[in-house]
């Protein structure tokens, strides 16, 4: 199985191949309800459009996991202002809140107003207004899912943020793999990279504009930067062994991999300055799979020290690792929560062979199971930690599911065609 393959060959990443907690509980929905909003179709005195801004809105509320948009086909009314709302309506069709915006021609620009209303209470508590082309229009809707998802929930928006991918396509008798990047839901994909040689752990730098990456063109593992605006790419390792699962710091300036330079695999941190190496982690266990907490010191990663694959963290230059996982037999990949309070991983319950995604409440314990497929990987987290994107398969091909952290949504993100995999969630663009 691909699982254990990718597992061996130190956490290359699915391409080739606190305490302990309660009995896991498998979540199938939210444990409770979505808050109701309808997002009104905007009004637009210039024609017709070629993207419908409020179903992009509402999709991106829907996403969050937080928000239950009403159907349009309920919606008996359609303001563009606060003079036209019959607030009685919205009650009665359950609506808590209510957006509504109009899209104005200026000067070969697009200019779109808009609001949020409390329903129960006929008070408008945001409005605002931006301005694009209409090449912006996906970009200009995922602003105002933002400013409305930052204003009801005191969160910051991960609306605008961007996805990195690897597809694989079978050509003839060869397989052409691409890295792409696109919006958060899959929408605008642009091709970064080209090769005939597997692609395999994108990450994005803290400020969006490299991503480092593994690449086989050399028939061995080596890592790259890339310039994402430039295109212009550097490699930075080229050691015997495995060179793979590259992790930025969060200040940029080093990057964590791993190397089997010395006979085993473990986690090493690259100054990027200065190139300096150094060695974190020191066992005859397989280490893997480096992920940052926020202090910049400690790395969060995958190991089978114990038998198995389990999570453990490890403050750089302490020689000392501390397990974190301990339900299930199978525990990796770990991701942390914005606010480092909750842990995703690929997770195996006891007496089971299915690998589902799962989140672990790093103060209480507790673990939840957050997807419903039986053969996922790679999970990534929205930075505002709202959201997770992982890669599993469906109807014998691999694909991309959006789940909300909450659990109350899963659902496939549209891609290109051929497999799927390797997901990698930017952090919030300026």
């Amino acid at each position: 199985m691909k699982i254990f393959i990718r597992f061996a060959l130190l956490g290359l990443t699915l391409l080739v191949g606190l305490a302990q907690a309660a009995d896991p509980l498998v979540v199938t929905s939210g444990t409770s309800r979505a808050t109701p909003i309808a997002v009104v179709p905007f009004g637009s005195q210039g024609g017709a459009l070629p993207e419908d801004m409020a179903e992009i809105v509402g999709n991106d509320l829907r996403n969050s996991g937080v928000f239950e948009p009403i159907p349009r086909q309920n919606m008996i009314s359609q303001p563009t202002n606060a003079s036209e709302i019959i607030y009685r309506d919205w009650t009665a069709l359950g609506a808590q809140y209510l957006l509504v915006g109009s899209i104005v021609p200026a000067g070969g620009r697009l200019q779109v107003q808009y609001a949020l209303f409390n329903v129960s209470t006929e008070q408008q508590v945001l409005s605002g207004s931006v301005s694009g082309g209409t090449d912006q229009l996906r970009d200009m809707a995922h602003y105002i899912s933002d400013q409305a998802f930052e204003k009801l929930t005191g969160i910051q928006g991960a609306f605008s943020t961007r996805l990195l991918y690897v597809t694989a396509e079978r050509m003839g008798n060869n397989t052409r793999y691409t890295l792409q990047r696109s919006d958060y839901d899959g929408a605008r994909a642009v091709t970064l990279l080209q090769s005939r040689e597997p692609i395999l752990s994108p990450r994005y730098s803290p400020d969006g504009k490299r991503i480092a990456y593994v690449s086989f063109e050399q028939k061995r593992p080596r890592i790259f930067l890339q310039n994402i605006d430039t295109g212009h790419r550097e490699q930075i390792t080229d050691f015997e062994g495995l060179n793979g699962a590259p992790a930025f710091s969060p200040d940029g300036n080093r990057l964590a991999f791993v190397l089997s330079k010395d006979g085993n695999p473990e986690i090493y941190v690259m100054d990027l300055g200065s190139r300096r190496l150094q060695r974190v982690t020191d066992h005859f266990g397989i280490d893997t799979e480096a992920f940052w907490g926020a202090d910049g010191q400690t790395i969060y990663f995958t190991s089978d020290r114990a038998g198995k694959p389990q999570i453990y963290k490890q403050r750089i230059g302490s020689g000392s690792a501390e397990r974190v996982t301990y339900v299930g037999n199978y525990n990796a990949n770990p991701k942390l929560s914005a606010d480092e309070k909750t842990l995703v991983m690929i997770h195996r319950q006891d007496g089971y062979t299915n690998f589902k995604v799962a989140a672990q409440d790093l103060e209480r314990g507790n673990l939840r199971i957050l997807s419903d497929t039986s053969l996922d990987e790679s999970p990534t987290v929205a930075p505002n930690g709202t959201m997770l994107i992982y890669a599993t398969r469906q109807q014998g091909r691999g694909v991309l599911v959006l789940a909300s952290i909450n659990g109350r949504v899963r659902i496939p993100i549209p891609t290109a065609q051929g497999e799927v995999r390797e997901p990698s969630w930017s952090p919030y663009l300026n």
